[in-house]
């Protein structure tokens, strides 16, 4: 039955076997058999092969001071290239509570367009691209590959001739099929914290699909995939209260890593004021609403979500952006990673992308789309007369039911027949500053899908787009000021055990060359007020730029003291 013919409030239901019911998450945990996103399990310590030939050994380290060795860790992303992920939300049956990351990678892929670099960022990394560089030449995506001095590889992505059925859009060429590359090189279903880390950015998909590129690319150097393969990782698991560090030592031939140091990659951040406060002017983007209201009268388009991009001078560390953060506005997806090149992202993004693990009846693939918002109100009492004032504003009812009606129709390309299912319906999700509607939607795969397949055929989610989403990115294309670059793409991870887990790239601060930039947008329908929609917009982005300026504040004011940046 289309969600289009479920009209009305939700109605209470008793809880179905593979929903929570209010049990406590790492009680479910086990015997339901999912993680909810948080860290499967400890990694076994000893020695193993991947599937690709390389030879790991696997150390574990139990942390009883797990909050220290974190700040720690925190503040190397300052100055050093690397990652924090974190889910500091808790919702049964969806999200659980925990943190991981790391500094020192050995290696990093990043692209841009069809153009990519594998670089060993130390000499444990050089190791690793012995074995890297014959499994590339070898496959059959790559037109060429050249290696660049001592450290790095260098190739392009062939372009397909051959026409693909859109089940099939996956298996074309594209870098993901640099990812899929690597993965299968590292493949091995018993390790479950190794894995390709960082950030997808939007340009992403259109490797996938016929839009012109306006405004113009490639003058900014903007990459659109940064993905480190760690070698030492820090993990907590907050909800079962057990943390660890898991490194790893690999061989190739005759070649090791076990006597060579982890030196970290240094990127640091220097402040700048930033060269446009905002890229539309006030009352330009509800102009582009009644535009986009012109399309939806001729049919065009159903929905559409478009952004627009505000920036501020940024004199704080990321580090102390990301705790104000995680403080203020905690989130299933809370992230900061230094990308290099002095560009960061720091986040606290409310909405699930995509997560793939198994569980006893296969490959499950699952998705959060959010759509419908209303601001948090000053007590309980008032929160819940706006939940009551939303759940009955048909308008962002059927914003959520065209998402999820196209997010089904993503995973029926790929999952079996009947296993696509809506198992939560216009929940709510409350945050520091908003309240938001959510559905919940699984599938399972088919025989010959796995994880990034059903991460590629979601790409991107049409919570960041519309529909139907090419007209959409073709409208979204043409009429936003910049380009998206990070925003609406997703970070996370692509697990060599065969998982994904990764957010969307929302709420999100883009620190690049000293500039701090936040993106926000509105899904816009036939009956969107423009007005309301351009201050939905600035609404999001509050949040972010309220803790920036209270980091930059602090900042500030340590370095009058004489303490420097705090």
């Amino acid at each position: 039955l289309p969600l289009a013919a479920c009209r009305g409030p939700p109605t209470m239901r008793a809880a179905r076997d593979d929903e929570d019911g209010g049990e406590r998450p790492h009680k479910k945990r086990v015997h339901a058999g999912r993680t909810m996103g948080a860290p499967k399990q400890r990694s076994r310590p000893g020695r193993y092969t991947t599937e690709g030939g390389i030879t790991v050994d696997c150390a574990v380290r139990a942390v009883t001071e797990h909050e220290r060795e974190f700040q720690a860790l925190v503040d190397s992303i300052d100055a050093h290239r690397g990652l924090i992920l974190e889910s500091s939300y808790e919702f049964p049956g969806r999200y659980a509570h925990w943190t991981m990351g790391f500094t020192a990678p050995p290696l990093v892929l990043e692209a841009c367009g069809r153009s990519f670099s594998v670089t060993a960022l130390n000499a444990r990394g050089r190791v690793l691209l012995r074995a890297i560089k014959p499994a590339l030449a070898a496959e059959p995506a790559v037109l060429s590959l050249e290696p660049a001095g001592d450290d790095a590889l260098r190739g392009q992505v062939r372009i397909s001739d051959r026409w693909f059925a859109e089940e099939e859009r996956s298996k074309q060429p594209s870098i993901f099929s640099v990812v899929r590359c690597l993965v299968a090189l590292f493949k091995c279903a018993d390790e479950p914290q190794l894995g390709l880390y960082g950030a997808f950015g939007y340009d992403l998909a259109l490797q996938f699909e016929s839009v012109e590129l306006r405004p113009a690319r490639g003058s900014d150097g903007q990459r659109d995939l940064v993905l480190y393969l760690p070698d030492q990782i820090f993990v907590h698991d907050i909800v079962a209260r057990d943390a660890w560090v898991v490194s790893y030592e690999f061989s190739i031939d005759e070649l090791s890593t076990t006597a060579l140091a982890r030196a970290p990659a240094a990127s640091v951040h220097v402040p700048r004021a930033p060269a446009t406060p905002r890229d539309h002017a006030p009352g330009e983007f509800a102009t582009l609403v009644e535009r986009a209201k012109d399309e939806f009268r001729v049919g065009n388009l159903f929905e559409v979500v478009l952004s627009q991009r505000f920036a501020d001078e940024c004199d704080a560390q990321p580090s102390h952006i990301f705790r104000t953060l995680r403080v203020r506005n905690p989130s299933p997806y809370g992230f900061a990673i230094n990308l290099g090149d002095a560009e960061f992202l720091v986040g606290a993004s409310p909405e699930m992308f995509v997560r793939v693990e198994s569980d006893a009846a296969g490959l499950r693939v699952e998705t959060c789309p959010i759509s419908g918002t209303i601001r948090r109100g000053a007590d309980a009492l008032e929160d819940a007369q706006n939940i009551q004032k939303i759940l009955s504003d048909p308008k962002e009812e059927s914003e959520l039911t065209m998402c999820t009606d196209v997010d089904r129709n993503d995973k029926s390309r790929i999952c079996a027949p009947g296993s696509v299912r809506v198992i939560g319906r216009r929940q709510i999700e409350m945050y520091s500053r908003l309240i938001h509607t959510v559905d919940h939607v699984e599938g399972y795969l088919r025989p010959g899908f796995d994880a990034l397949d059903a991460f590629l055929c979601h790409m991107w989610a049409v919570t960041v787009t519309g529909a139907p989403k090419i007209w959409a990115m073709r409208f979204v294309e043409q009429h936003e000021r910049s380009p998206r670059a990070w925003y609406g793409g997703a970070i996370g991870m692509a697990g060599f055990d065969g998982r994904i887990n990764t957010g969307l790239t929302l709420r999100t601060v883009h620190i690049q060359r000293g500039e701090a930039a936040v993106r926000a947008g509105a899904t816009l329908l036939y009956d969107s007020v423009p007005a309301a929609e351009e201050a939905e917009t600035e609404l999001k982005a509050s949040a972010m730029r309220e803790a920036l300026r209270e980091a930059s504040d602090a900042a500030r004011a340590a370095k009058a003291a004489g303490g420097g940046a705090p």
